[in-house]
């Protein structure tokens, strides 16, 4: 019993969304959100026109109201309008915005009007971008046109639930169009790219040894300056010419000492003897 309420709550979200969909078509439309509260159900608006969907006075706003309370029985349905930030990155609205042009230029400029909204999706920050236009389109025979661009996953777990998608059909006088958009949003996080980023920033921090500079620093004249090679580097040594000349000075009077101390014993041995 359970499973059949939540079919039917999914069920008359559904029925809402197309109804309000048919309403407002061609005004900007995207999606509605219902959200139950404790003092009723909230449902949210999404549109790019939102003075369009509120009407002259509210009134829109009350007709709606009155079509939930009455055909749809929502308990206090409270109605807020949502403005969409990135329309060309909704594939709701864009999928609209293609059978209002086709509609209103003709489906002989098919071409054009799916190249400059492919443009116009590419140009709003979008990764890659998919639109399928088929049925009897310029002619009376059936066929499928597709206009893609930039770098789109047609597999994985991705493709399942990160990708939006939108299918739409319309009615002309030849017969129905079908419309498919496809968008991959630039807040998609893509394995393969972060794992590359990962491995060239290892290969610079390997491939880059760290360099430290030292500030310059003038010699005095007291000191020599020698140069050798280390794993064929040259480094740079700055000796005092005093302290080594001390250092030697030490080291010849201490064999001197050595010396002349050596010579007493043996004198005062033999003397002993």
């Amino acid at each position: 019993m359970i499973e059949r309420k939540f079919v039917n709550q999914k069920l008359r979200e559904f029925q809402i969304q197309e109804h309000i969909g048919r309403i407002f078509a061609k005004t900007g439309y995207s999606h509605i959100e219902i959200k139950r509260t404790p003092l009723g159900e909230k449902v949210i608006v999404y549109t790019t026109r939102p003075g369009i969907v509120v009407g002259k006075k509210g009134d829109n706003i009350k007709k709606l109201t009155a079509l939930l309370k009455n055909k749809y029985k929502l308990e206090n349905p409270q109605l807020e309008i949502g403005e969409i930030t990135n329309p060309m990155l909704d594939v709701d609205y864009v999928s609209d915005r293609i059978a209002a042009s086709l509609e209103r230029f003709g489906q002989k400029r098919f071409k054009s009007i799916g190249y400059r909204i492919l443009q116009n999706i590419m140009d709003a920050g979008a990764i890659g971008a998919e639109v399928v236009l088929s049925g009897k389109i310029p002619s009376a025979r059936a066929r499928s046109w597709r206009f893609s661009a930039g770098y789109l996953k047609k597999s994985g777990e991705i493709n399942q639930s990160q990708i939006s998608k939108k299918n739409l059909s319309m009615t002309n006088k030849l017969g129905s169009i079908g419309i498919g958009v496809r968008i991959m949003t630039p807040d998609i996080l893509l394995i393969d790219k972060t794992l590359a980023e990962q491995t060239s920033a290892l290969s610079k921090s390997v491939a880059e040894p760290l360099v430290e500079e030292i500030p310059h620093k003038k010699v005095a004249a007291d000191k020599t300056v020698e140069v050798s090679q280390v794993e064929n580097i040259d480094v740079i040594e700055v000796k005092d010419e005093k302290k080594t000349v001390k250092k030697v000075v030490k080291k010849a009077v201490k064999k001197e000492v050595k010396k002349v101390v050596k010579k007493a014993v043996k004198k005062v041995a033999e003397v002993k003897k």
